[in-house]
Formats: structure tokens, C-alpha cells, sequence
């Protein structure tokens, strides 16, 4: 055993730098969510009072969350499941663990679907589809496309493809790398968008959605729709967080790393809603979410706009390199998973999830068209997938993290964690403060998003 447990430290990857670290826990986090549920949820639940309970639910079941798994991936430097049975050897708890590696298969077979939408419309924009005057029939050609058989299957290849050779290099040339160069990219092209968004004609009536607090349209609704976006947009419950960082050096300070992902998460999402909310409101469109916002919606501002060209290939690719850093990092946590499990090669590992992932893939892309009739407890497997990862899994996941570190994981282990083994100063009313959250918050938080999710 000694033997063993040498040669595993011996060959697990690392982060290169906080930075890094930063980069790929924030590439994460961003992700679609942010692009066409986040600023549609802030106008239509008051603006600025929506982002404030949003900010405080970050802080309040976010973060605590974030630092739950940071705590069970550093403290095990272990896989999804070997982390839960490392810290609490001969118990059940490795069933999470098994839990948030199906929750990652499931996202991930359709969300690469999804990506590869962005691919085709990404090609379409650097053809100038958009702008050559074809805008009226973009509804009926997003139905069209996502619904045929031979096209969205080649885009879903190309989007696995790209996600398995960034995978393959690992955590330090692949995944960081990548993460290094393209988060910052994603930023500039966001920021751009902003800015000539703002300059809209009639920009005001967008901004005054998003930002003007608006108390009056605060219910029940909107608090636990800002609990549900603070718990789904940081990707929390699906093991990404523990496998990420297991491979995090002792020396980082684990607190700032969550809170800074958490910060750039919200301000990528805000940073968002300022590119797309005042275009929209600009050409008096009325704001929806989901894909049609992005891939019907969007698409017919470019079309009237002066540059837009240009500035649809810019908005494709942003969307393309948020999606890519997600998937990578659904990815990395069942190739870690298959790799330390089944004591496989890293390219083997990424050769069989990929298959196993294209394949599913093609089911979910396959049931918006020939295979739409084909029914499981009445949705179809696209459907099915999206539901059962969201609103059952990563949610029983989160719920098992807390829980697992509030009331099973042993005290000092976790203040030798956040403290670096003392190395850094932790004051006892954070100690305090974060053991109330992860005990009791937390789990009634998540419990409150599952019954809403499971009744509406």
C-alpha cells in the first residue's frame, strides 16, 4: 500500500499556478447558464434586488458549498469517489462520489450537443449567414437544424473532439493551458460586446431591465430562483469542484480561490446581461432565456446591425469557449474517475469516456428529431438528461457534500485545509460561521431548491 500510495502521488498532474487554478475553476463555472438564463432571470425578477439576493446567496450557500468539495478534492487528491472513501474509509459515502460522475456523463452528453450548435453557428457566422438578409426564417431554421439528423451529429463530434484533445493533455498542458489563454479572451470579446451594446440606440430601456431595483417583483419565486442560479451557475454538486481540486497545490489559499471563481462567475454573468439585455430592448424584442435567446434572438440583432457581422462571430465564439471550458471540466472529472478507478492510461481513459459520451450524445441530438418520439417517463432523452442531471442529481450531490463535511468529516482535518496546515491565519469566527452554513444553511437551501424544482 505504501508502494502504491508513492507511485499515485508520484504521477498525479498539477495545477501550475493559482492563476491557473482560477482560470479553469472559472472556465468552469461560466458556462451557457450565464449567457440566457442569467440576465433574463435578473429583469424578470427586479433587476438590481434580484442580483443582491443573488450576491448574498453566492456568499451564503456559493462559496461554503464551493469550499465543501475544495475541501473533500484537496484533502484526498483523489478522483470523485476514491476522495469520499479515502476520508471515510469502509463507510458508503463513495456512492456521491458515483453520483456526480453519472451527473457529469448525463450533462455533458447533451450540453455537448448544445456546443455543438454553437460550432455550426459559429462556421454560419464566418460565412456572414447572418447579415447576408436571411433573419426572417431564424426560428424555423434553429428548429430545422437542431432537428435534423446528419448535421448537429458532425457539430456534436467536432464539439466532443475538441473537448477530449484539450482533456488528453492533462491538467497542467491541457485543461490549464487552454484555460490560461482562453478565459481571458472570453472576458475581452464579453466586455467588447458590452461596450458596443451600450451604445445602442434606446440602450437605456435594457440597462434599466437589468439594473433598476425593482422590490415590487420580488416573491417567494425570485428568492429561490436566486438560489437555484447561485447553486447551478458555480457547477457545485457534480464533483467538478473535488476533482479540480485534487489537483490544487497545499500551498494555495483555497478561501480566495472560491470566492474569487465565484466573483468572476457573477461578473462574466453581469458582464453578459450588458451585451445581450440593451441589444435586445434596442430592437424591441422581448427578452426570453433558454437556447432561442442566443441562437434565434441574438442572430436577428446582428443581422441589423452595422458590423454585425463581425461582432456575431465574436458573440459565437464567446459562446463556443464557454461551453468548451465547461465540458472539459465535466469531462476531466470521469476521466480522473476512470483513470484512478480502473487504473487506466490518460489517453485511454479520454478515448472510452469520449466514445461513451458521443454516443450518448447522438441519442440526445437524435431525440429533438427522428427519435422524438421515442419517451422516457414522457420527456425526451435530451430532456431527460438536462432534468434528471439538474434537478436531481447535482442537487442530491450538493446536499452529500455538505452534509459529508458538516457532520462526517473529521473537525481538525478541515481547519488544517483552510489553514494550509497552519501556514495561514483562520480566525474562529470564520471557523464558526462556515460550520453554521455548511451544517444547516446549506442543506436546507438545497432541500428548498429541490422541492421547488420537483414542484414547478
Amino acid at each position: 500500500m505504501k508502494d502504491a500510495e508513492h507511485h499515485h502521488h508520484h504521477v498525479r498532474d498539477t495545477f501550475g499556478s493559482s492563476f491557473g487554478v482560477l482560470v479553469a475553476l472559472a472556465g468552469s463555472a461560466v458556462g451557457l447558464g450565464n449567457l440566457w438564463r442569467f440576465p433574463y432571470l435578473v429583469g424578470e425578477n427586479g433587476g438590481a434586488a434580484f442580483i443582491l439576493i443573488y450576491i448574498a446567496f453566492v456568499c451564503l450557500l456559493g462559496i461554503p458549498v464551493m469550499l465543501s468539495e475544495f475541501i473533500i478534492g484537496r484533502r484526498s487528491q483523489s478522483n470523485a469517489r476514491g476522495a469520499f472513501r479515502r476520508l471515510a474509509p469502509g463507510s458508503h459515502w463513495g456512492v456521491a462520489g458515483i453520483l456526480a460522475v453519472v451527473c457529469c456523463i448525463l450533462i455533458l452528453s447533451f450540453y455537448s450537443v448544445v456546443g455543438g450548435w454553437g460550432v455550426e453557428y459559429l462556421l454560419r457566422a464566418l460565412r456572414f449567414d447572418f447579415t447576408s438578409g436571411g433573419s426572417s426564417d431564424l426560428s424555423s431554421f434553429f428548429t430545422t437544424f437542431t432537428a435534423s439528423t446528419w448535421k448537429p451529429l458532425v457539430c456534436h463530434t467536432a464539439f466532443m473532439l475538441a473537448s477530449a484533445l484539450i482533456v488528453v493533455f492533462g491538467v497542467k498542458n491541457g485543461i490549464e493551458k487552454f484555460s490560461k489563454v482562453m478565459m481571458p479572451v472570453l472576458f475581452v470579446i464579453m466586455i467588447g460586446l458590452a461596450v458596443r451594446s451600450l451604445t445602442l440606440p434606446d440602450a437605456g430601456a435594457g440597462i434599466t431591465y437589468l439594473f433598476r431595483p425593482d422590490w415590487s417583483k420580488v416573491t417567494s419565486d425570485t428568492v429561490l430562483a436566486a438560489l437555484g442560479q447561485a447553486f447551478f451557475s458555480l457547477s457545485l454538486g457534480s464533483g467538478m469542484v473535488i476533482t479540480y481540486g485534487s489537483y490544487v497545490s497545499k500551498k494555495a489559499n483555497i478561501l480566495s480561490l472560491s470566492a474569487q471563481t465565484a466573483l468572476a462567475d457573477t461578473l462574466f454573468a453581469l458582464i453578459a446581461g450588458c451585451a445581450i439585455m440593451p441589444a435586445v430592448f434596442a430592437f424591441g424584442i422581448s427578452p426570453g432565456e433558454g437556447p432561442g435567446l442566443v441562437f434565434i434572438t441574438l442572430p436577428h440583432i446582428f443581422s441589423n446591425l452595422p458590423f454585425g457581422g463581425a461582432i456575431a462571430i465574436l458573440f459565437f465564439l464567446a459562446l463556443l469557449l464557454a461551453a468548451l471550458t465547461s465540458s472539459i471540466s465535466l469531462l476531466e472529472v470521469i476521466v480522473t474517475f476512470c483513470i484512478e478507478e480502473f487504473k487506466l492510461k490518460r489517453k485511454t481513459a479520454v478515448a472510452l469516456t469520449a466514445f461513451v459520451l458521443w454516443v450518448l450524445g447522438c441519442l440526445c441530438s437524435l431525440s429533438l428529431g427522428v427519435l422524438g418520439d421515442w419517451r422516457i417517463f414522457g420527456k425526451t432523452v435530451f430532456d431527460l438528461f438536462d432534468y434528471v442531471s439538474a434537478n436531481v442529481l447535482m442537487l442530491i450531490g450538493g446536499l452529500l457534500v455538505v452534509l459529508f463535511v458538516g457532520w462526517k468529516m473529521d473537525r481538525k482535518a478541515i481547519h488544517d485545509e483552510l489553514s494550509n496546515s497552519g501556514s495561514l491565519h483562520v480566525p474562529e469566527w470564520f471557523i464558526g460561521l462556515l460550520t453554521f452554513l455548511v451544517r444547516y444553511l446549506a442543506p436546507a437551501a438545497i432541500l428548498a431548491i429541490m422541492v421547488f424544482q420537483w414542484i414547478s
